[in-house]
């Protein structure tokens, strides 16, 4: 029966990321026909697994990386595909304040230490926006959200550990204390501070999920082909793409699903036009600068009895972890992820000393000790198709438009970590919203 729900269906799915690839391979269940497009030579999206640049057959995370605890639609995805996850991390993330002017030596705290000690000044705003429902339509929520972190820092007359802290979520929220809305912050800690749930990768490489799930639409998937326009009327849609040819096509269908960052939906035209509300939403939301180095060297330096093995930072490479601890081989790879400014500062360092910059900036933890043998870097604001890393929200954003990245435009419905309301950030967000698309088809279809 539920095979036949849809027959008849034609859903066009623009991306061949999580969120694509989820609702095309739920909608294909259905029974309706899916064409995927992809604009990259490759599926996955952000979720990038870099292999064959490391000795040992070791791989990396180059894009999403982390599966937290209580992700569940990721998870029973993956099991559902066959795959296995493997625990990570498991201490949790510490931090580590940097030397500065006036500070001759750095200083490791563990998560709890980090953490708690924002938390516990964000207490009360914590507590009225939960109280509110955690609504981003609440009065609670417009008032936070005006207002940025570093704002917030000076009013309460932050001492320079609370700021360095603050500096040091950069590699979470891929943004810096002047770019962050408060309300991102209280909302992440209405939930779980970050880096402090148990943490899971895929075994064998998170990209692994993403082409388990292309291979349920291998027959109805184009790659190298962008959406330039999306055209609807009462009965149908009609996409407009640019072919791996250099032609212009179009595909002609009766629902489609845009699965692609706000950043690129930006540049796709569509008739008739969003409304003003949406058409707001989708411009003002912004993607973090991000760079992820991958440095492997012939020793894991790194693991040292009673030193954590992922840290948030205020350093200007950011924040850095172990990328492959669940893995074979003496070799190890260390993750740097620099988000926000560090994202900046890291290029620098590359154009100034290349790689070895980066090496001679984990001296302290005993980088000399050891021989780096491969490095990938990559900076996600450079990818034509990304334009960052994920969403974040800043005080220019209005809290009221949040919804309205998700809301079905007619025949155009949305997908992707952005319009998730629970796990925005996240490849579970993806999943997530993967799974939403797909049902928001089906009641369309029911509906008629």
């Amino acid at each position: 029966m539920t095979q036949r729900l849809l027959r008849g269906t034609n859903v066009i799915v623009a991306g061949a990321g999580l969120a694509g690839l989820t609702a095309a391979m739920t909608l294909k269940r259905m029974g309706a026909k899916v064409s995927v497009i992809e604009a990259r030579d490759r599926v996955g999206g952000r979720v990038l697994t870099i292999r064959g640049a490391f000795t040992q057959e070791q791989h990396a995370e180059a894009g999403g990386d982390f599966i937290d605890e209580g992700q569940h639609e990721i998870k029973r995805l993956a099991e559902e595909q066959g795959l296995t996850l493997r625990p990570i991390l498991q201490q949790g993330f510490a931090f580590v304040r940097h030397p500065g002017p006036n500070r001759r030596r750095r200083r490791i705290l563990s998560g709890e230490e980090a953490w708690d000690t924002l938390a516990d000044m964000l207490c009360p705003l914590v507590t009225a926006y939960r109280t509110a429902d955690k609504r981003w339509d609440s009065p609670i929520a417009g008032q936070l959200a005006r207002q940025s972190v570093a704002h917030w820092l000076d009013e309460i007359k932050a001492d320079s550990n609370m700021r360095a802290v603050a500096r040091s979520l950069r590699g979470f929220f891929l943004a810096d204390p002047e770019e962050l809305s408060l309300l991102a912050l209280v909302d992440q800690l209405a939930g779980v501070a970050p880096g402090q749930a148990a943490m899971y990768r895929i075994e064998g490489g998170n990209d692994r999920l993403p082409l388990a799930l292309s291979e349920h639409v291998r027959q109805d998937l184009l790659l190298n082909s962008a959406v330039r326009a999306v055209y609807q009327d009462r009965d149908s849609v009609r996409v407009s793409i640019d072919t791996p040819n250099g032609q212009e096509a179009s595909l002609q269908g009766t629902y489609v699903i845009l699965a692609a960052p706000a950043a690129t939906l930006r540049s796709i035209h569509m008739l008739p036009p969003l409304p003003s509300m949406q058409a707001r939403a989708i411009d003002c939301l912004r993607y973090g600068r991000t760079t992820k180095a991958l440095l492997q060297f012939d020793k894991s330096f790194w693991r040292r009895k009673g030193r954590p093995r992922a840290c948030g930072t205020d350093a200007p490479t950011g924040a850095f972890w172990d990328a492959n601890e669940e893995q074979a081989g003496k070799a190890g790879i260390l993750t740097l992820m620099a988000g926000g400014q560090a994202s900046e500062d890291t290029q620098k360092i590359m154009a100034q000393r290349g790689v070895e910059g980066l090496v001679d900036a984990l001296d302290w933890m005993g980088s000399r000790s050891a021989t780096l043998l491969h490095s990938r870097v990559v900076t996600w604001e450079d990818d034509p198709w990304a334009q960052g890393g994920y969403a974040y929200f800043d005080p220019s954003f209005d809290p009221r438009l949040r919804s309205w990245l998700a809301r079905p435009h007619g025949r155009i419905i949305f997908a992707g970590e952005h319009t998730s309301m629970n796990w925005q950030g996240y490849m579970n967000g993806a999943v997530e919203s993967g799974f939403r698309a797909a049902e928001e088809v089906c009641a369309m279809v029911l509906k008629k």
